[in-house]
């Protein structure tokens, strides 16, 4: 709800919901960004019966988290360490999220100002 408020208060634009990225991933960095990827193949997801919704870029995490959850079944909560493990990376994988999306925002602001003071400057 906070987002929609910052979005009726102020008027610059901000990133749209899909995800998609306005601006270039390497714009403002002085090397190259490292991409992420999936680090388990799509024939290890199927294999592993991982529903679309849940193949994420922590998805090997779950893997595991499955497996000894499935080993020591019905006492599924003596894995501690693999869904830790799996929390923390969907946490570092939302912070990261998060950031693109301010980043790509404040982008999109800076941008905005800039037209503004071209047309300023041409009025």
């Amino acid at each position: 709800m906070g987002n929609m408020v910052q979005q009726l208060v102020h008027p610059e634009p901000f990133p749209s919901a899909d995800g998609v990225p306005h601006f270039d991933s390497h714009y403002g960095f002085s090397g190259q960004r490292k991409k992420r990827e999936i680090p388990v193949s799509k024939e290890a997801l199927i294999a592993a019966k991982i529903p679309e919704w849940k193949r994420d870029y922590c998805v090997h995490l779950l893997i595991d988290l499955l497996a000894c959850q499935r080993e020591k079944f019905p006492f599924t909560q003596n894995c501690p360490t693999e869904l830790h493990h799996y929390d923390q990376c969907e946490y570092d994988d939302f912070v990261l999220r998060m950031k693109e999306y301010e980043r790509e925002r404040r982008l999109l602001a800076r941008e905005h100002r800039k037209q503004r003071a071209a047309q300023a400057v041409a009025a």
